[in-house]
């Protein structure tokens, strides 16, 4: 049985403006925006995040991060410290907490020039008073936020370039006291948390295989190689893509490039509770990143109009 899924906010930024959607269980179709937020003149947006009711927004530029009202009003920012010139190579990325009280963000401080190691900081997300933060062991370009779905904690996987990818875990204790661990890989992408939080997908940075892995241990419940999925390893490769389409099917991107360099990819679907591989499925997207699971056998596109499409459908069986 496929749980019941809170409606949750994403967003999209389009000409100067952060167009906020509410995904709930009941829509299908191309989604209108709820909201829309003007961020302040100057500011160009790295990533958004907006409250569930709709009412405020977090996002970080190069420089900071910022909390308006719907009406454009700050609720508070915080400047990025010392100040840096860059303007390529590092992206801040911000997300809220399932309860909307704290907002996580990372600063990619040291490919930011800023003399120091890159920061995963937790603001209050009223006031933007800093609770906890961490200085890590890590020169990203950008990192990635996945909030776990039944204890409220953060997954974050940062981007190191040719370099690989870190992933840490964080979270508040209910003393407001902070916790954080890494995990003891360099090589291993984080692409998504399972719907009832038991275990989370990883891509080899290499592109070699994808992963299973237990909640909260980061023991490798199991892989699959490209060769599993019926492909040559030396023509075939795991797109850092996919995601959780159910509690147990999780969806496996694989792509290549064909004899006339056309690049194409294809979406497998795999029964996480067996290891095994259970169909394809048929979506039409222009791109492998195209395609976000959403855990309740529904998924996201980009429509032709900018706003994101909800679609659900049978699969393809195996083959």
């Amino acid at each position: 049985m496929v749980p019941v899924r809170p409606s949750k906010v994403i967003t999209r930024h389009r000409d100067g403006a952060i167009y906020a959607y509410v995904v709930d269980s009941g829509a299908l179709g191309t989604l209108e925006p709820a909201a829309v937020f003007r961020p302040r003149p100057g500011d160009e947006v790295a990533e958004s995040a907006v409250r569930t009711d709709l009412e405020r927004v977090v996002y970080t530029t190069l420089g900071g991060v910022v909390c308006l009202t719907r009406a454009g009003d700050v609720v508070w920012a915080s400047a990025f410290e010392p100040h840096s010139d860059r303007l390529h190579g590092h992206r801040p990325g911000c997300a809220l907490s399932l309860d909307d009280r704290t907002v996580w963000v990372y600063r990619p401080d040291a490919m930011a020039g800023r003399g120091g190691a890159d920061q995963w900081v937790v603001h209050d997300a009223d006031s933007g008073a800093v609770l906890a933060r961490r200085e890590l062991e890590t020169a990203g370009h950008g990192a990635g936020h996945h909030v776990h779905p039944v204890d409220g904690g953060f997954y974050l996987d940062i981007g190191e370039g040719q370099d690989g990818s870190v992933i840490l875990r964080g979270r508040l204790r209910a003393d407001r006291e902070p916790e954080f661990m890494t995990y003891p890989w360099w090589d291993r992408c984080l692409i998504d948390l399972a719907p009832d939080g038991r275990q989370f997908m990883t891509v080899d940075h290499g592109q070699a295989d994808v992963g299973f892995h237990d909640h909260p241990s980061g023991n490798m419940l199991f892989t699959l190689p490209v060769e599993a999925f019926g492909y040559d390893p030396e023509e075939t490769f795991v797109e850092w893509s996919g995601g959780y389409l159910t509690p147990d099917t999780a969806v496996v991107t694989l792509g290549g490039e064909g004899h006339d360099e056309e690049e194409w990819f294809r979406h497998h679907l795999v029964d996480v509770r067996t290891g095994t591989l259970s169909g394809e499925i048929a979506v039409e997207v222009t791109n492998p990143y195209d395609l976000v699971p959403l855990g309740d056998g529904s998924w996201l596109t980009d429509g032709p109009d900018g706003h994101p499409v909800r679609r659900a459908g049978a699969p393809h069986p195996a083959g």
